[in-house]
């Protein structure tokens, strides 16, 4: 039988010690590589499906004003007309995302606009777009809301 001495128990509570740290250090080493090799998770598509919900014909509260979007591409590029009451193109029709927001974001430059912007979100609870209207040529914004028509 052996005889445990002061010495014998410190050597082994070292050994002890030292055995856990390795093991610590593997299980750190191993299991952080095994994380970082995992394959990135692909986009699921879900701000395409967000911005989706502003497809439509939406009409202003005041005039004959109306924004009809057809489509809109996963980088929020829309497929946007403007009608007072006649056609016109815009020069730019995008959506972001900010947050759980959609911000929209209208250039009018055809004749008479001269670079006029509307800047909405479009507000779930009421299916609406809400914001303001810079009418640059005159130098006056407007409040303005668009409620969906179709």
């Amino acid at each position: 039988m052996m005889k445990c001495t002061k010495s014998t128990k410190d050597k082994r509570s070292a050994a002890n010690r030292n055995g856990l740290i390795a093991l610590a250090g593997m299980v750190a080493a191993f299991g952080s590589g095994a994380l970082a090799q995992a394959p990135p998770v692909a986009p699921t598509g879900s701000a395409v499906l967000a911005f989706g919900v502003l497809v439509g014909r939406w009409a202003r509260t005041e005039g004959p004003y109306v924004i009809n979007i057809s489509a809109v591409d996963e980088n929020g590029k829309l497929d946007a007309s403007y009608a007072n009451p006649r056609p016109l193109p815009f020069h730019t029709a995008e959506v972001t995302r900010d947050g759980n927001a959609l911000k929209l974001f209208f250039e009018l430059r055809a004749g008479g606009y001269g670079g006029s912007t509307y800047t909405l979100k479009y507000d779930a609870a009421s299916d609406s777009l809400r914001g303001v209207y810079d009418q640059v040529v005159v130098r006056q914004k407007f409040d303005v809301v668009f409620n969906r028509t179709k």
